[in-house]
């Protein structure tokens, strides 16, 4: 996309996607989450207060973020912890864009008057995990870093200059809309093998440059969904000749299931059964999709006999 951007519906601006793209002149590479219905599904499953829902919005903006730009057959998960009044933000990504949230935070804390508290007020202090999980046949990767900034991604940028030989520059924002939540968010990267690469000062000036421009996009511009991705980045990179390819979907999916919480019931020692069992039934409620799977006696023998 180098000259006007094509026309796109409403619709589309506010479909669940991943955009990346390129900028022609520096061989620069980045990505556009727009996350609209999926995210206001994740966040309306649990009752967040609006703080909470927020950082974990961001949460699973940065994390769909950053698992796009790695090549990986498996899980990636953005994990924050901390001492606060939110001990737990964690969200997982598929490399098939199979995304699922969950938050803890202490009902008791008034968190609902927090609105644009900073993370560490609401975590406390903590650290930021991230982990590419491949499978049992491969060893996994993981990145930790204290929590540090004012904002989630303020802890995302903070990650990569500590931990990382890449550069990259991260934004995101998150907001709630008359019609659910919205997010979005942008990362560009300076990849070793990149073409043309960048190198000397004219490396250097293309870096900062886009930094410039990426830093003048406004929140109100990410979560516009009105706003389609191609106009946005033809705004912000149209001098740089952006080229977008074509996005990728993401969906909310738990990957819970009735046979795999059977399974692990039926793993447990029988003294330690008999603690989460009431009038005959055990019942299990997936943290994550806030869904209620109840068990008799009779259904865990099954799945004992059968394991």
């Amino acid at each position: 996309m180098t000259g006007m951007p094509p026309a796109e519906s409403g619709e589309s601006a506010a479909a669940d996607r991943i955009h990346p793209f390129m900028l022609e002149v520096s061989g620069l590479r980045g990505r556009l989450v727009r996350l609209g219905p999926a995210l206001d599904e994740l966040l309306g499953r649990h009752a967040y207060p609006g703080p909470v829902a927020a950082l974990l919005g961001e949460a699973v903006v940065l994390g769909t973020l950053l698992a796009s730009g790695l090549k990986f057959d498996g899980v990636f998960s953005l994990q924050l912890r901390g001492d606060g009044p939110v001990p737990l933000l964690t969200m997982d990504i598929t490399s098939e864009g199979k995304v699922r949230a969950y938050a803890r935070f202490e009902e008791e804390a008034g968190l609902e008057s927090r609105a644009g508290a900073a993370v560490q007020d609401l975590i406390g202090k903590g650290y930021l995990a991230f982990t590419v999980d491949q499978g049992p046949d491969t060893d996994r990767y993981q990145g930790i870093v204290d929590a540090q900034g004012e904002t989630l991604s303020d802890c995302v940028q903070h990650y990569f200059r500590q931990s990382e030989q890449i550069d990259t520059g991260i934004s995101a924002s998150v907001k709630k809309t008359g019609a659910g939540w919205f997010g979005a968010g942008m990362a560009i990267q300076r990849l070793p093998d990149q073409h043309p690469p960048l190198a000397g000062n004219q490396g250097e000036d293309d870096w900062r440059r886009a930094m410039v421009l990426m830093g003048s996009v406004q929140d109100s511009e990410l979560t516009d969904p009105a706003l389609p991705p191609n106009t946005l980045l033809f705004r912000l990179f149209h001098e740089d000749g952006v080229r977008v390819f074509t996005p990728t979907p993401v969906a909310v999916d738990c990957r819970c299931s009735r046979d795999k919480i059977g399974q692990v019931l039926a793993s447990l020692p029988r003294d330690e059964l008999e603690e989460l069992t009431e009038d005959g039934e055990t019942r299990v409620t997936c943290e994550f999709c806030n869904q209620t799977r109840v068990f008799t006696l009779d259904d865990i023998a099954g799945y004992r006999g059968n394991g």
